[in-house]
């Protein structure tokens, strides 16, 4: 099983997850011509994607779906919260009837089969509609992904361990964050329980997750303004480092741009 990364950022969040035999998509929050071409690059048709898996309703994860949902025919699969809160926000801000999508609902917990891929979802604390992560098993591996959420859950962590690939949020440094020029109430929202995880608090949930079967690590959803690439790695180094397995656990970090094929 192979994935790769979009684009990962608040400018927009889209993943790809293929065995060979399905493909489908984490998330729809860059356009459709950059989904298209993106994929293209990849090897893979848009027409061609079984299903768009969202993980909640904010714009920068579903802002693509109204027109590549009714270019390509995708069903989307949502949380009922996600689906209700998704349908308004693309309603007011894209102009968009639900009706011209195929939606199915999902509960948090719920097992899908989607093709040859089986995906988990489980509920995650953020400031959104019922959001979810997921765990996605192809091939007798799994892969995790845990993006947009303010504290790692025991139940999240139980989760998280079952994988051999994490893609993990580590949104903001947060010296850069505390003296950024946003607004108190922004900052608040960010280092909240529902808001995101700092560099530092996606260093300790990597740190109870080993030793253990993780073989791959995708730092995601790294703030422009208050985060770097640089510092998000480094910070998730020290860790690896500290538990001896730096040089067995490939460490990525995702940007803006898309990203190649990596091996779960």
């Amino acid at each position: 099983m192979d994935f790769a990364i979009l684009a990962s950022g608040s400018s927009g969040n889209c993943m790809v997850v293929s065995d060979g035999e399905t493909t489908i998509l984490i998330d729809a929050g860059i356009s459709c011509k950059q989904m298209t071409e993106r994929l293209g690059v990849l090897g893979i048709a848009p027409e061609s994607i079984s299903a768009i898996c969202l993980t909640h309703d904010h714009i920068d994860h579903i802002g693509g779906i109204p027109v590549f949902c009714k270019k390509y025919k995708t069903p989307i699969y949502a949380s009922m919260g996600t689906r209700e809160a998704a349908a308004y926000r693309l309603k007011q801000e894209k102009n968009f009837d639900e009706a011209e999508a195929e939606w199915i609902e999902f509960a948090p917990s719920d097992d899908m089969e989607i093709g040859s891929l089986t995906i988990k979802s489980f509920a995650i604390p953020h400031d959104a509609g019922e959001p979810v992560g997921f765990t996605i098993r192809g091939e007798g591996r799994c892969l995790g992904i845990a993006t947009d959420l303010g504290y790692i859950p025991v139940m999240v962590e139980h989760h998280l361990k079952k994988c051999h690939a994490l893609i993990l949020e580590s949104n903001h440094d947060m010296e850069m964050l505390m003296e950024s020029d946003r607004p108190w109430h922004l900052k608040d929202r960010i280092k909240g329980r529902h808001g995101h995880l700092s560099n530092e608090q996606c260093a300790e949930t990597v740190a109870k997750l080993l030793p253990g079967i993780l073989s791959t690590l995708v730092l995601a959803h790294i703030s422009a303004e208050c985060n770097t690439p640089v510092l998000a790695r480094n910070v998730a180094r020290q860790i690896l480092k500290k538990f001896d397995v730096l040089e067995s656990i490939a460490l990525h970090v995702a940007t803006m741009e898309a990203t190649e094929w990596m091996r779960v």
